[in-house]
């Protein structure tokens, strides 16, 4: 066959834009206090909150699985749709806490809520792995690959804590939270702003199973990580970024009326909001203070408890953005479903 008669391959269009269409969440059913952390390791309560803002986090029990609070998290998502598993194109599950090399994670998570012929596959892209996972979910629908999405950012850290380390022990915690996307004749997900600073891919790490197996002690990989470093990184890259997404847009801080950051620590969110010149007018998340540090969980969870709380509201304009080990990166400007 020549090129002159070969046929064409078509190619699908999808929608002009997307949206998130409803958000839910759910929480490690463990209040941990900063009074208890310090029963495992040599800190004091007041040290903690002055360093990270957190005075509790949440810790999941034994029953409470990645796969059981990432399906749940999907399953509260949905029904504010009065949508079901199989009204659902594609399932991505954002997480570093599945321990199964395969099948991944969101295909457990597909299969309990129904979305039998959904794609399915999990994103590790650490504290970024939402946003990474919302601008596939928006590529998706507006390629024509898929029409509705469901997004899950999804966190059992608390078995990963490495006690022995004061300087991070107290900072993870356990949940999920979930985002359905859909086409919009408007945009709701704005450009991303991506990428990853390779060359400190040894920042922040996670045991691989071999030095688990040489540990009898251990029953799962331990993050390891050098904040110091990683507060730097932040404070010069994350924060140009950020700034980034807001210009991509097409808007300006002032326009803004919601900044979601990851829930890493509040000095870096202090220090992002001096940095962007955020005028009072906008809403700054603080979901850390009870929540911890829940990696790709934080910014969907933060999202649904602030509307849940009418801290913010449908239709506001705001800022996320992830960061975490790799150093990877990503944000967007989105419309509050």
């Amino acid at each position: 066959m020549t090129s002159s008669t070969r046929p064409a391959i078509s190619q699908e269009q999808g929608a002009a834009s997307s949206t998130i269409l409803a958000t839910g969440h759910v929480r490690g059913s463990r209040v941990v206090s900063n009074q208890e952390m310090c029963t495992m390791i040599d800190s004091t309560p007041e040290w903690i909150e002055q360093r990270t803002g957190i005075t509790s986090r949440r810790w999941a029990t034994a029953e409470e699985t990645p796969r059981s609070m990432a399906a749940e998290a999907g399953r509260r998502a949905l029904t504010k749709l009065d949508l079901t598993g199989d009204q659902v194109d594609a399932v991505i599950c954002a997480t570093v806490s599945h321990h199964r090399p395969s099948p991944s994670l969101a295909a457990y998570v597909a299969h309990d809520l129904g979305a039998f012929s959904a794609a399915a596959f999990d994103v590790n892209a650490a504290c970024a792995g939402f946003c990474y996972s919302l601008t596939l979910a928006d590529s998706l629908i507006r390629s024509g690959a898929a029409t509705r999405v469901l997004v899950i950012g999804v966190e059992k850290l608390s078995e990963m804590i490495n006690l022995a380390d004061r300087g991070t022990a107290f900072l993870f915690s356990d949940g999920a939270g979930a985002a359905v996307v859909g086409p919009s004749s408007t945009v709701g997900v704005g450009p991303a702003v991506w990428g990853t600073a390779s060359d400190k891919v040894e920042t922040i790490e996670i045991e691989d199973w071999t030095e688990v197996a040489s540990h009898p002690e251990l029953n799962h990989p331990l993050i390891a990580m050098d904040g110091r470093a990683v507060y730097k990184w932040a404070m010069t890259t994350v924060t140009a970024k950020a700034s980034e997404a807001i210009a991509r847009a097409g808007i300006s801080p002032a326009d803004l009326d919601v900044f979601i950051p990851h829930q890493a620590n509040d000095r870096i969110t202090d220090a992002l909001v001096r940095h962007l010149k955020l005028p009072d007018s906008v809403t700054v998340c603080r979901d850390i203070a009870d929540m911890g540090n829940t990696s790709a969980a934080s910014i969907p969870i933060a999202i649904d408890r602030m509307l849940d709380r009418g801290e913010i509201h449908s239709g506001d304009l705001a800022l996320i953005i992830g960061f975490g080990a790799g150093l990877v990166f990503a944000g967007q400007v989105i419309v509050i479903p």
